[in-house]
């Protein structure tokens, strides 16, 4: 007989993964249920400059990368639990400020601070998946969660046109808080640590650069990090235009968070197809051939709306067939790149998903703002942007 006590039962693996997949969540309902409103938010905040309502969501991404620096490194040092729900509260405080901001320079500040909070369920649940899991199968249970998650994209700017139906788009705050709160809570009852404290490491500046310079010791780290900043450069720029383009291009505003529910739901395939097939081909044979559908496919959609050789009715199809494969590729791209860099460094798995997520996610937020600033009513500077940034995804793809 012995007195140790036994280890925490960690939840069923469905369980793990739709629980994973509701702390991705967070940062997906905190861009997507925004879309909707900023017709809105420009008319009441920003009437003489509407583009600029575009930053309430670049300014919560770019809050995201900053505070995702952190988060790994305190999860490292303190345990991975309290570092999501600490990033949980901080998320929630900001999301009362944006609730009650007069002006929209207020407003950026509470989504840039919500992005920093929300940093720590991002982050640290991939160090919590890396506790747990490696290699391939880390990149199956990933999917798997980009699948799952891909719901809440898909219901989010119908939501949030809903809350605006009955109250302002302010109100779309109070449905973040709910839903963050929640996902803390799950987390918090039915998730054991997963880094013991025998494993952690000491909070310091020292341990922090030595644990960064080992992470780009590893070529595989520099080009997943690049060609993760591309790839969310693309999706972001997508993000920052496309309510617009419903509505000015295409004429389909009121019906806009339908076709986006459509649409994630259709790009849903490209998680599932890479859960089935990574374990078969491989995650670099994976990478390479999502980019390179997706740049033939972009650079022929540039083509076409370029030429004039699209008719008006054929636009929209068009423009709706490139977005879901854009949508898609991210399942076939994103968790195998955060796994490929995260294999060879599993000791400091909260350093390396901090450095990695932050460098990707500020770099890309500096690509997509010009790109979703030269918006001008077509899917031109996009599809410009795309073309260019995964061209370059798709090179320094072949050299994984």
């Amino acid at each position: 007989m012995t007195d140790r006590p036994l280890p925490p039962k960690q939840p069923s693996q469905v369980e793990f993964i739709v629980m994973v997949a509701m702390l991705f969540a967070t940062v997906a309902l905190s861009i997507d249920a925004m879309l909707p409103a900023l017709p809105e938010i420009a008319a009441t905040l920003s009437p003489d400059a509407p583009n600029n309502a575009q930053l309430v969501l670049t300014s919560f991404v770019l809050g995201m990368g900053i505070g995702t620096l952190v988060a790994g490194p305190l999860s490292d040092a303190f345990g991975r639990k309290w570092t999501v729900l600490f990033g949980t509260a901080i998320y929630i405080v900001a999301a009362f400020a944006a609730w009650a901001s007069p002006t929209l320079p207020v407003l950026l500040v509470s989504r840039l601070l919500m992005g920093i909070g929300a940093a720590g369920p991002r982050t640290v649940t991939i160090a919590i998946v890396r506790d747990l899991y490696h290699g391939r199968e880390m990149a199956r249970i990933m999917s798997f969660a980009m699948m799952v998650f891909t719901l809440v994209p898909a219901v989010a700017p119908l939501l949030g046109q809903v809350v605006m139906s009955f109250a302002d788009w302010k109100a779309i705050f109070l449905v973040y808080i709910a839903f963050a709160a929640l996902a803390a809570l799950w987390l918090a009852l039915r998730q054991p640590e997963t880094l013991p404290p025998t494993e952690r490491r000491p909070l310091s500046v020292a341990e922090l650069l030595e644990g960064t310079r080992e992470l780009f010791r590893h070529r595989v780290v520099t080009i997943s990090i690049l060609a993760q900043t591309l790839t969310l450069a693309v999706l972001f720029a997508l993000l920052s235009s496309i309510q617009g383009l419903f509505e000015q291009r295409f004429d389909r505003a009121e019906t806009f968070p339908l076709w986006f529910a459509f649409i994630a739901v259709c790009s849903a395939a490209g998680s599932f197809l890479n859960a089935r097939a990574v374990m078969r081909i491989g995650m670099r044979a994976m990478i390479r051939l999502a980019y390179g559908v997706l740049l033939w496919l972009t650079v022929a959609m540039l083509a076409l709306f370029a030429s004039g050789l699209l008719s008006p009715a054929a636009e929209f199809p068009a423009f709706l067939i490139w977005t879901v494969v854009m949508f898609g590729s991210l399942g076939l791209t994103m968790g195998n790149l955060n796994a490929l860099a995260m294999e060879p460094v599993g000791n400091i798995a909260g350093l390396a998903a901090s450095v990695i997520s932050s460098l990707a996610t500020v770099g890309s937020v500096l690509l997509a703002i010009p790109v979703g600033l030269a918006f001008n009513g077509t899917p031109l500077p996009l599809l410009i942007g795309g073309a260019i940034f995964i061209g370059a995804s798709l090179l320094l793809a072949r050299r994984l």
